[in-house]
């Protein structure tokens, strides 16, 4: 157990709850930049990391708040998982033939930290300005209908698989913004609880697909957990206190960055 992983996953785990998003967009970069681990491993060890912290959160929307809608979740997971799993036999294919996928890795991130960015302050302002309704049910409320909807938040999930399990950033910000989108309507509770809930299956199949590949550091797993956890309660206790308005901004500015570092890298 190293203490700068513990002191690391302490002040992330301190960031996602006093923000609520922000686990893998901070942890995968700080891995790569501080501790200087190669992108593949950091992404593969942040994936498991993600599935085991977001677990938590989900017994409290479900049990407590009610506020998952699992048919929303099953739609979505019917296009991450199995893009998952085939962008993980991609990279194996790849890894097979001797190909460097350092680069696609690392491209990959960048985008992905870019758009979630981006993401955060769309996400803060429709969140703000936007007043819904609970729904009825989801493909009711949702922006489009019938099988339309259905395809799109199907569709929604793909991109999502792909993307995050080559950055293992994005099953957060994107996920919630793409929810927001597909149904309006719905209350900003479910939407958090939703996107939680299909975060998990997602980074806990993408996480095991990049073990079986030998990017995972479980020494490392197990001292971010040790740090995170303590600072993820820490963080949740104090987000009344501190001004959200003023940490998504610059939260998604070093966001910004650290994306464009990896992109023209």
């Amino acid at each position: 157990m190293d203490i700068g992983y513990i002191l690391s996953g302490f002040a992330v785990g301190f960031l996602v709850g006093i923000t609520g998003v922000g686990g893998g967009s901070l942890m995968t970069p700080l891995l790569v930049f501080m501790f200087g681990f190669k992108p593949i491993v950091a992404v593969g060890t942040d994936l498991l990391f993600a599935a085991l912290t977001k677990t938590g959160g989900v017994w409290v929307h479900h049990g407590k708040h009610k506020s998952v809608d699992w048919k929303i979740v099953g739609l979505m997971a019917v296009g991450s998982l199995p893009m998952s799993v085939i962008t993980i036999y991609v990279i194996k294919h790849l890894m097979s033939i001797g190909k460097e996928i350092t680069g696609l890795i690392t491209y990959a991130l960048g985008i992905a930290l870019i758009m979630t960015a981006c993401a955060l302050l769309v996400r803060s302002f429709l969140m703000r300005n936007k007043a819904r309704d609970t729904e009825s049910g989801p493909i009711s409320t949702g922006r489009f209908t019938g099988n339309t909807q259905v395809a799109a938040t199907v569709l929604t999930g793909a991109v999502l698989g792909v993307l995050v399990t080559l950055s293992s950033v994005g099953a957060g910000a994107l996920g919630t913004i793409a929810i927001l989108l597909l149904y309006p309507r719905m209350s900003t509770l479910k939407v958090v609880g939703t996107d939680l809930a299909h975060a998990i299956p997602l980074t806990a199949i993408a996480g095991i697909g990049h073990w079986s590949l030998g990017h995972v550091d479980f020494t490392l797993l197990g001292s971010l957990l040790i740090g995170s956890l303590p600072g993820i309660w820490i963080g949740s206790h104090l987000s009344a206190k501190i001004p959200e308005k003023v940490l998504r901004p610059v939260l998604a500015l070093i966001l910004l960055l650290i994306g464009s570092k990896f992109v023209l890298a």
